[in-house]
């Protein structure tokens, strides 16, 4: 970290960082109950605990000799924010879930890399960006972690995003997608695991942009909305389509009923949605016919939850970040039967391979520069990487950071004994093909 300033001058400057986000930037990113080792599962306080390792402060009882040698190669720490509780709970929850399975993955269940203990340590952000920046000043100032991982909202994570830089600490993000994250709020610490709203873009426009077609979007009022209907727009120009109606609500709205009747007005071919959180405009669109009125809609499809408000919806033809179906690889294979193991049965969801891909990344990063913590072997290491994931095979590009990865062409449908539509692999979108426009200023 920058040894030029204060502890007081960092934390004032963090907070202004901070409420500054929030008045200009707070947007959520991209729904099973969670939780990590760290105890969110086990009725534990999720925020401030540890998951991995024995804390290496510990002297060994047997005698001072392990004691010492534990304090020449101490564990290696990583900060994770998340939305444990909020809006987006659902969304922390899956990924740090997913988290906790990519460390037991990328050590073999050994919790080490490089000859040093994992630890990690989950703060919750609670989806407020000033809250976001208290406690990752409390990872970074106290915790003294070597990684920050996070976070489950655009707004918190652009409001950290300073932080790393000051105290030049390597930040992986996930699963926040605004572009500005790697775009013109990126620095060079930034590197993230999550794909990005350009990627959703080319996706979702492949899937119903073409020649005279008439869209309309509706999307949240916030960094992630705004950067994603951006991106979407741009793509679907590209392929020849007209933007006829642009509605944005705000984030945590409950009644789109104004905004739907705009939309409506504009007699689009299409509407095209992007969202996140629990408040859902689907069965709003399905209680004011929209569909009914020759507007077919078209979106990402969401977490398993989410799922289950769209039954209206089967037959759409859209794209996926992640459904444990759509992968064939066999780090997918490991995430679906181990998550159901620890979780109950439970699958994961939208956002647990995200989890893991970050920490595949981080222990890669980890044993390229033989367990050293020095930040800039880190950055030299992971620009360029390329690690295996739950979705294929992932790269940090070297020019921004963002991590290239497969996307899913999918269609909604219904099968026996399963209470939501079904997204169905239409085909594989590869990384190349959904690689985004570099957007920072390096």
């Amino acid at each position: 970290m920058s040894m030029n300033f204060g502890i007081s001058h960092r934390l004032s400057r963090a907070c202004m960082f901070g409420l500054l986000a929030f008045v200009l930037l707070f947007a959520t990113a991209c729904a099973s109950s969670g939780g990590t080792g760290a105890g969110a599962d086990n009725g534990g306080n999720a925020s401030g605990s540890r998951s991995g390792s024995n804390s290496g402060e510990n002297k060994d009882k047997d005698g001072e000799a392990k004691g010492a040698e534990a304090a020449d190669n101490p564990p290696i720490r990583i900060g994770v924010l998340a939305s444990m509780t909020g809006a987006l709970e659902s969304y922390g929850k899956q990924s740090t879930r997913g988290f906790e399975l990519g460390i037991d993955y990328a050590t073999q269940g050994t919790k080490t890399a490089a000859g040093r203990k994992i630890e990690f340590i989950i703060e919750d952000t609670e989806t407020k960006p000033d809250v976001a920046v208290k406690k990752a000043t409390k990872l970074l100032e106290t915790d003294k972690v070597d990684f920050l991982v996070g976070s489950s909202s655009s707004g918190d994570t652009l409001a950290v995003l300073p932080l790393a830089e000051e105290y030049e600490k390597v930040m992986v993000v996930e699963p926040a997608v605004a572009d500005s994250i790697t775009g013109e709020l990126w620095n060079k610490y930034v590197f993230r695991s999550a794909r990005n709203s350009s990627q959703d873009a080319v996706a979702g426009a492949a899937a119903i942009a073409k020649q005279g077609v008439k869209i309309a979007t509706f999307a949240p009022d916030g960094a992630f909305g705004r950067d994603g209907i951006k991106a979407f727009t741009e793509a679907a120009v590209k392929l020849g389509a007209e933007i006829v109606e642009e509605q944005y609500a705000d984030a945590t709205a409950t009644d789109f009923t104004a905004n739907i009747q705009k939309i409506v007005s504009a007699k689009p071919d299409y509407l095209f949605v992007v969202w996140a959180g629990a408040n859902t405009p689907w069965k709003q669109l399905q209680d004011m016919k929209v569909r009914e009125q020759g507007i077919k809609i078209s979106t990402g499809a969401p977490d398993i939850a989410s799922l289950k408000t769209m039954q209206e919806l089967t037959g759409m033809e859209g794209f996926s970040v992640y459904y444990h179906t759509l992968p064939n690889n066999d780090v997918n294979k490991w995430l679906v039967e181990e998550h159901k193991k620890r979780f109950n049965g439970d699958l994961p969801d939208l956002f647990t391979p995200g989890g893991m891909s970050a920490a595949i990344a981080i222990i890669e990063a980890i044993k390229k520069t033989d367990g050293e913590m020095d930040t800039q072997k880190l950055i030299a290491a992971m620009e360029g990487m390329s690690f295996e994931s739950p979705k294929g095979k992932m790269t940090f590009r070297a020019e921004d950071h963002q991590a290239l990865q497969t996307l899913y062409a999918v269609k909604l449908e219904q099968q026996d004994g399963i209470d939501y539509p079904v997204p169905v692999l239409i085909r594989e979108l590869s990384p190349e093909e959904t690689a985004p426009p570099i957007r920072n200023k390096r």
